[in-house]
């Protein structure tokens, strides 16, 4: 006989999500299972396991897989391969392979080619203006599929801020003076298109100094939005250093987005250290995503009381990283 059984959680459990090669051991009272015959089924928020029984009702309780949003600054194919845009790339790919949900972010750098990459606008995600330094600037998203991995990586664009063709610096290797404008509307259109996606994640994992800010964003102004509770930030670290600290305006844009003077304090000298030790403070853990790191970050990682999962090879990274996140959430 095949049977499912559903057991919801209470309002407001979201219940727990984990793989199974075989099946749990059979409670006391002899219930046999065929081990051949065990499956499981993930169809949207529900895992349907489809038991063969010798007696009675084995339960399965209603299971929801948990979700993880990236919010990445590199990503290849879109870009050269780098150590930032390889897990860019590959983490959320194997991330959603055990069993999690995922969304995946970067900006629409001018360099990367649309037609070769086949990315089109998602009309009803665009529109909204985002205001940076009391200025209007037009959010336009687009998406575009990476086939193999079965994945979609969605796009924050702007023609101020991301219509030339370098990622970070010109052709002559100066970094761009609006670098600090350019991550404050790539944290704040991403968070304002997962809100319009209604899309509640598990774990944000940032990756790269270009998502920095989104932690203080998600603990400040959009700490009351309920869309974003009961969820973890990861910061991951890169040796990806800007060399040219932000514009002295800095803190003055934050405070005009509404996060508080105290929280500033960090960034009254807004170079690469302070932006991510804003970052870092904001966040629930911290990951060493290149194997050398900026050497006073590197140090002062060693002093903060929080989960720090330390650099690990191309060979171990993802599983590394899915039981980080689930320690996390446990």
């Amino acid at each position: 006989m095949v049977i499912g059984y559903l057991n919801p959680p209470l309002k407001g459990d979201r219940g727990m999500f984990f793989l199974l090669n075989t099946p749990p051991s059979p409670p006391q009272g002899g219930i046999s299972i065929n081990q051949q015959d065990f499956m499981y089924r993930n169809l949207s928020q529900f895992l349907l396991l489809s038991l063969h029984l010798d007696t009675q009702w084995y339960p399965v309780r209603y299971m929801e897989s948990r979700k993880v949003l990236f919010i990445s600054q590199e990503i290849t194919p879109y870009l050269g391969e780098t150590k930032l845009s390889k897990i860019g790339r590959y983490l959320p790919q194997g991330i959603q392979e055990r069993g999690k949900e995922i969304r995946t972010f970067m900006p629409r750098y001018g360099c990367i080619n649309e037609r070769r990459n086949q990315l089109h606008e998602v009309i009803r995600l665009s529109g909204m203006n985002l205001i940076i330094d009391d200025t209007d600037h037009p959010l336009i998203i687009k998406v575009a599929s990476i086939q193999s991995a079965r994945m979609q990586v969605y796009f924050i664009d702007n023609d101020d801020y991301f219509q030339r063709k370098h990622i970070v610096t010109d052709a002559s290797g100066k970094e761009f003076d609006d670098n600090d404008e350019r991550a404050l509307f790539f944290a704040r259109g991403v968070i304002e298109t997962v809100k319009k996606l209604r899309w509640a994640p598990d774990i944000v994992h940032c990756h790269g100094w270009m998502s920095a800010l989104v932690p203080i964003y998600l603990r400040s102004i959009y700490s009351d939005d309920p869309l974003f509770h009961n969820y973890k930030i990861i910061y991951s670290i890169y040796n990806n250093d800007f060399k040219t600290p932000f514009r002295s305006t800095f803190a003055d844009k934050l405070r005009f987005d509404g996060i508080d003077g105290e929280n500033l304090k960090l960034v009254k000298k807004p170079d690469f250290v302070n932006v991510s030790k804003l970052a870092i403070k904001y966040s629930d853990a911290v990951i060493i995503g290149s194997e050398d790191i900026n050497g006073e970050l590197a140090k002062y990682i060693k002093t903060i009381n929080k989960p720090v999962l330390p650099f690990k090879d191309e060979t171990k990274y993802i599983d590394a990283y899915n039981e980080f996140y689930d320690k996390l959430l446990s």
